[in-house]
């Protein structure tokens, strides 16, 4: 995580941030520290599942801005988090068949950003992204996304491959972008959708990549191998939008 991420500083504030309901993606702890307030944040982190690193004093003074950490920092998401049936709705209210993207451990916040950023621009109804190994809604992305993160839902999901599973039975049907693939313009990309991309090195992941119902690779014609992942994401969506267009 980049240093201008969202960060709280001091027992209280990360108490008081964890019990308002904020939604806290990473908390650094003193190592070996005990007390009362310490374990007090270490049970609201467990009913939160947020991720917790036990970390040197050292650790905590290189990456805390107030110099008054007292054995604890969090980061928090720069934005709250949406649920996937919010996401639904908001496809509902429009009359539109949903159309969701879903980004299998994108670890760059700036790819992230660009990709909630197309995902608003091509009528996306939400974005979903996994808890684990991926990167949050951090100050970057925030600003990555220029805006877009007011007017885009975010949904983060503990599994993204039963989340696909779930959708299905909702009539939505999943592509995901893949070398392999079927080039994209011989695809029927119509109707309620969800749009699948995976992480900048390995692509998608095989459980993910087993719920999909198709696979699109974009047609390449350079000396180099792969597309940015926001740029995949970004081709896909426009082929996806063409298609509900006509």
């Amino acid at each position: 995580m980049g240093y201008e991420t969202f960060t709280i500083e001091g027992r209280n504030a990360v108490i008081e941030a964890f019990r308002s309901g904020k939604t806290i993606d990473k908390l650094y702890i003193l190592d070996g520290c005990q007390d009362g307030p310490v374990m007090t944040i270490r049970r609201e982190a467990k009913k939160q599942d947020t991720i917790v690193k036990y970390v040197p004093k050292e650790r905590l003074d290189q990456i805390s801005k107030t110099g008054k950490h007292q054995g604890v920092i969090a980061y928090a998401a720069a934005y709250e988090y949406a649920e996937v049936e919010d996401i639904l709705q908001a496809a509902r209210e429009k009359g539109e068949p949903p159309f969701l993207f879903l980004l299998d451990n994108i670890e760059d916040p700036h790819n992230l950003g660009a990709i909630i950023r197309t995902a608003n621009l091509a009528g996306a109804h939400g974005v979903i992204i996994p808890k684990n190994r991926a990167v949050g809604l951090t100050a970057t992305v925030a600003r990555t996304s220029a805006g877009a993160l007011n007017y885009t839902p975010v949904a983060k999901v503990t599994n993204l491959a039963k989340t696909i599973e779930a959708l299905k039975k909702e009539g939505l049907w999943f592509v995901c972008a893949d070398m392999g693939g079927t080039v994209m313009y011989d695809l029927d990309l119509k109707g309620p959708i969800g749009l699948v991309i995976g992480n900048e090195g390995e692509g998608v992941g095989r459980l993910v990549k087993e719920k999909c119902d198709l696979a699109a690779s974009i047609p390449m014609k350079g000396n180099i191998d792969s597309l940015n992942a926001s740029v995949a994401a970004g081709v896909l969506a426009y082929e996806i939008v063409r298609q509900r267009m006509l």
